[in-house]
């Protein structure tokens, strides 16, 4: 029998929970052990006390645990700026890394992690869960053997409320940048809807585990919570293929709506109704082809990267496929460097037990119609909208100014 593949979990609460839980269901099977937990406030845990009853050693800090143990894989469910300083440690210390999404805050410090990753001779992963998928691997492997014909554009639509303790869950929510200097840039296109991003980047991607590069991107970002970044954005992007990305995302609408998306090609088109819904390819000679729900398997990442280290086997999306969307988030937030409040008298307060949420009037009406006529709220001239300013992203090494 094989020794079990030895594990440290950073970050243990909040998407680092799910791990455990999933890791916990089958720890007694021999296949791994996971050999120390790093987290400042592990009391944020649900599954502490399992943890405990297992006997696995916690720790305040990834330097501590590797200046007492080593691993094989570490699992890296930390806040945004500590992807790349954790990652890179982990993989100068051997480990190779599952990290979750985004790849960083900064397209500079994935390049790092790039450097880090070669210097090491070990793999990285980057945990957007649908790309791990059969279903979106399906996809893919259909654009790329020209079935759909060229494609033409690509346009998701996603509004998400949330309330006022979602961002005061933690220190980092709707922070452009720590107070100790390093960027964040959390936001809906860098956390809760960062997948939908990158998804519509890494389906055209020539190569299994790349994705395609944008180029040029154009940006209103907006915001109704009082915090640094944005709430609410309104996106074009181009690819270095000319390939049209069209991106509305809000966690200010009254509405909750999608992710609805609407891949366009030559010779078909490809939807997905929200949450949950099947994608489906309707072509345009009546035929119609179900993959399935790209959801159904959201801890597969999590299986092929334990495979992945008995293989050495590289991951359907590492750091380059990543690399795309933060590529894109860093020309957005340089499109609109200042985000645009809404007016104060569109906003709406709803006040539930344990609950305050803000909502803008009109908001939801506003970005479906710029989905359904592949507009910016600028260019249906909405009385409160702002335009950004087209950034080149051919050359753009570095965030902020390119």
């Amino acid at each position: 029998m094989k020794e079990p593949i030895t594990i440290v979990l950073v970050g243990i609460g909040g998407m680092g929970s799910v791990y455990v839980a999933a890791l916990l269901k089958k720890a007694r099977e021999g296949l791994f052990q996971i050999v120390g937990a790093v987290d400042p406030s592990p009391e944020r845990c649900p599954h502490l006390a399992e943890l405990k009853a297992l006997n696995v050693p916690l720790y305040d800090s990834l330097e501590k645990f590797y200046a007492r143990r080593k691993a094989e894989l570490a699992i890296i469910s930390s806040p945004i700026h500590f992807h790349c300083p954790q990652s890179c440690l982990a993989l100068a210390q051997g480990s190779y890394v599952l990290c979750e999404k985004p790849v960083s805050a900064t397209i500079q410090e994935a390049k790092q992690m790039m450097e880090a990753r070669d210097k090491a001779g070990k793999w990285v992963a980057i945990g957007y869960q649908w790309s791990f998928s059969t279903v979106i691997q399906e996809l893919k492997k259909d654009i790329q053997k020209g079935i759909f014909g060229k494609a033409k554009r690509l346009s998701c639509l996603y509004l998400w409320p949330r309330d006022k303790a979602y961002y005061h869950r933690n220190d980092w929510a709707g922070k452009k940048c720590d107070l100790r200097g390093p960027w964040i840039l959390d936001s809906p296109a860098n956390n809760a809807m960062a997948h939908d991003l990158h998804n519509m980047l890494y389906v055209l991607g020539d190569e299994k585990d790349r994705s395609t590069h944008p180029v040029e991107v154009e940006a209103e970002l907006y915001r109704a919570y009082d915090i640094q970044n944005f709430d609410t954005a309104a996106v074009r992007s181009k690819t270095e293929k000319g390939v049209e990305i069209l991106f509305f995302v809000a966690h200010a609408t009254q509405k909750d709506r999608g992710p609805l998306l609407s891949y366009e090609f030559e010779k078909g088109i490809i939807l997905s109704s929200g949450r949950n819904s099947d994608i489906k390819a309707l072509f345009f000679d009546s035929t119609v082809k179900n993959y399935g729900n790209p959801d159904s398997e959201p801890l597969k990442k999590l299986w092929d990267c334990l495979e992945g280290v008995r293989s050495s086997r590289t991951p359907v999306c590492g750091i380059e496929a990543a690399a795309s969307q933060t590529l894109c988030l860093n020309g957005m937030q340089d499109s609109m460097p200042e985000i645009t409040g809404f007016p104060r008298e569109l906003l709406s307060i709803e006040e539930e037990p344990g609950s305050r949420r803000i909502w803008v009037e009109g908001l939801n009406e506003v970005l479906e119609q710029c989905y359904g006529e592949g507009l910016l709220p600028s260019e249906l001239g909405v009385l409160w909208s702002k335009k950004g300013t087209k950034i080149s992203l051919a050359d753009y090494n570095k965030f902020p100014g390119g």
